[in-house]
């Protein structure tokens, strides 16, 4: 994802690696225990939320890249988004702060053994010894929506 100027990145961490997001995709950033839940015990996506009115649902990337159901805690960090089709929100490890990217500290995601790299991986940041992995969340949140729509 070459950038033509810097930009604004949310970073947070998810199973011990730092990610970053298109700050101006962030609503809000709020802790699970002020969330109104109307949970259905799913893994992933277990349930909606409510946040200043606006009902959405709530995406555990914690439980996606663990693989297994991961406990919440009252404190866990939130990610309210607004997306191309959605608000929702995103519980993650722990939000770390804004980073702003200039287009030298982006490089292109490298291929794994000759494979490309999934289409919502946008590149690597680099801010000193931190290196984030930039994902565009809206395409990732619409992986499985593209899949199904196909198969329609």
């Amino acid at each position: 994802m070459p950038l033509d100027r810097p930009q604004d990145f949310l970073s947070f961490t998810l199973a011990g690696l730092e990610y970053g997001i298109d700050a101006r995709q962030v609503r809000e950033l709020c802790l699970f225990d002020a969330l109104e839940r109307f949970t259905d015990g799913a893994r992933v996506v277990p349930g909606v939320a409510r946040a200043r009115g606006v009902i959405m649902p709530l995406v555990d990337l914690r439980a996606a890249f663990a693989g297994h159901p991961v406990p919440f805690e009252p404190q866990s960090d939130v990610i309210i988004l607004t997306l191309s089709h959605c608000v929702m929100g995103m519980v993650v490890d722990s939000v770390n702060g804004m980073v702003t990217l200039r287009p030298d500290q982006v490089s292109a995601m490298p291929c794994v053994d000759g494979v490309a790299p999934a289409g919502y991986l946008l590149g690597l940041g680099a801010v000193g010894e931190r290196r984030l992995i930039l994902v565009d969340i809206d395409r990732l949140m619409t992986v499985g929506q593209d899949r199904a729509a196909r198969t329609v």
